[in-house]
């Protein structure tokens, strides 16, 4: 007798419930774990919330919307509330490609293709640190999803959706204008999308979405070097290797996961008579397995061709939006008849996609301390650190901490964490803060951080040269929440105080 996995019945006969529960699951893993255990947030998080803090229609990083809801979300709920944000975008891009499966594939199929991407790293293990390519993903899903029911499906009502989906978008990412030109690209040389362009819908969402993008790009307008020097800092993000060898190679790397559930579902090297169990569909029309070929490759081949072309990543050094429709993509090329070969085998092997990564992280805060002597930017004492400088500032002046300054790495820390959230001032390229200057910190006051070795309290080169007046304190040193064998961490610091005023 053959015996059939339990995912595979509910696969059969409760596809939706299947969805919901490995991407409510994995959002809960997600959103839990960095929240429960990480001391200070991953990645670009700090500079994000500074900026965000600021409401600024834009910055060196690019469009705004990322960074005022990161700013929201971090204001209701804390950290909490800003894994929590990024999570649900990962939901809701989920969402999205189940809905365009569905009505591609069919629901059994369109819950496969979602399954799948839980092997795509791009929308795992980054997930929790929020920024531009985070949110771009789900308007990127989304902008799929009603544009093949505008064009696809013809309902014209969708490009109203599909106007305010690209817009969000762009407001996002500049990852966006890829899209938006791919999506041209593909109506004006499809006989379908180029009949639909004789119907007013598409022109009146043309002018929808000049109205959503407009601020921004009157902003853009006037920042232009200043958005251009962050896009220059992507080349030190690649490494050594050339941005396009490193995009390249970081897409392929992030669907490892995806690559090893297809060879474990093909089967090879199979037995004879082995009887696999079967989900089939109906069959796919070509106009809609083109969509899905086009859209899940011409992304991240057009990426790597930008790459090598500009020798910069830009808004393209984080994939998630580019890889979207992988899993459905795959799904689609697998054909009528999906044969899951080994299915107890693949079942485990998802469910170790799906829970080994936030165990993997857990273990890595907790061992690494005394395993390598590695230094976890999720186990910084920031909630410590903040507490120290925003209480000494404000016992010596009486007032709540307004500026913070100094190290890229530590002032950022400090200035999300102080209950005062003061603003930050990028001393290491003050162009990049207009909402601050070094005047500002010494009219109205705020604390200088830099790490200091055990045998040098000297300030770095630009805070002295900024600040000639800076007086550095004791230097202070902070345990982390995992000591192990490393050091404690030494910071110097100085505090800015206010003139006094005249009497």
């Amino acid at each position: 007798m053959h015996y059939v996995s339990l995912i595979v019945e509910f696969l059969r006969g409760r596809p939706k419930v299947v969805f919901w529960t490995a991407a409510l699951t994995q959002a809960v893993l997600w959103t839990l774990i960095p929240a429960l255990f990480y001391s200070a947030p991953p990645g670009g998080v700090p500079i994000l919330l500074a900026i965000g803090h600021e409401f600024v229609l834009g910055s060196y990083l690019g469009p705004p919307l990322a960074f005022w809801l990161g700013e929201i979300a971090f204001r209701l709920a804390g950290a909490f509330g800003l894994y929590a944000l990024a999570q649900a975008c990962i939901v809701v891009t989920y969402w999205a490609v189940f809905a365009l499966g569905r009505e591609i594939v069919g629901t059994r199929h369109a819950v496969l293709g979602v399954l799948l991407m839980v092997g795509i790293a791009a929308f795992t293990v980054p997930s929790p640190d929020f920024g531009p390519a985070i949110l771009a993903a789900p308007f990127w899903a989304l902008a799929l999803l009603h544009y093949w029911r505008a064009v696809g499906a013809g309902s014209r009502g969708y490009w109203f959706l599909l106007a305010l989906d690209l817009g969000l978008l762009l407001l996002s990412s500049y990852v966006g204008l890829l899209l938006l030109l791919l999506l041209f690209l593909f109506t004006l040389f499809t006989p379908r999308g180029y009949r639909s362009l004789s119907y007013p819908e598409p022109w009146i969402a043309v002018l929808l979405l000049a109205i959503v993008v407009f601020p921004h790009a009157y902003w853009l307008y006037g920042a232009r070097e200043l958005v251009l020097s962050g896009l220059n800092d992507s080349v030190a993000a690649a490494g050594r290797v050339g941005p396009g060898v490193w995009l390249l190679g970081t897409i392929v790397i992030t669907h490892f996961g995806m690559f090893l559930l297809m060879a474990l579902a093909s089967g090879f090297p199979r037995k004879r008579r082995e009887r696999p169990p079967e989900i089939d569909r109906n069959p796919v029309e070509t106009y809609a397995r083109w969509f899905v070929y086009v859209f899940a490759l011409a992304p991240a081949l057009a990426a790597v061709a930008l790459a090598f072309a500009t020798h910069k990543l830009g808004p393209l050094d984080r994939v998630a939006p580019l890889v979207v429709l992988s899993g459905l993509a795959v799904v689609v090329a697998a054909g009528d008849r999906v044969l899951l070969y080994r299915e107890h085998i693949v079942s485990s092997a998802w469910l170790g996609l799906l829970v080994a990564p936030p165990l993997m992280v857990l273990i890595g805060i907790a061992a690494l301390p005394f395993v390598a002597s590695v230094d976890p930017r999720v186990a910084q004492p920031a909630n410590a650190e903040a507490a120290f400088f925003a209480d000494s500032y404000a016992h010596r002046t009486a007032k709540p901490l307004p500026y913070v300054a100094g190290d890229p790495r530590v002032a950022p820390l400090v200035a999300m964490a102080a209950p005062s959230r003061p603003h930050l001032y990028f001393s290491w390229a003050p162009e990049r803060s207009p909402w601050a200057t070094a005047a500002d910190l010494r009219a109205q006051g705020g604390v200088l951080v830099w790490p200091a070795a055990e045998n040098n309290n000297a300030p770095p080169a630009d805070l002295k040269t900024q600040f000639p007046e800076l007086v550095p304190e004791v230097p202070r040193s902070f345990p982390r929440p995992v000591q192990g064998f490393l050091p404690l961490i030494r910071l110097g610091w100085a505090v800015l105080r206010p003139p006094a005023p005249p009497q």
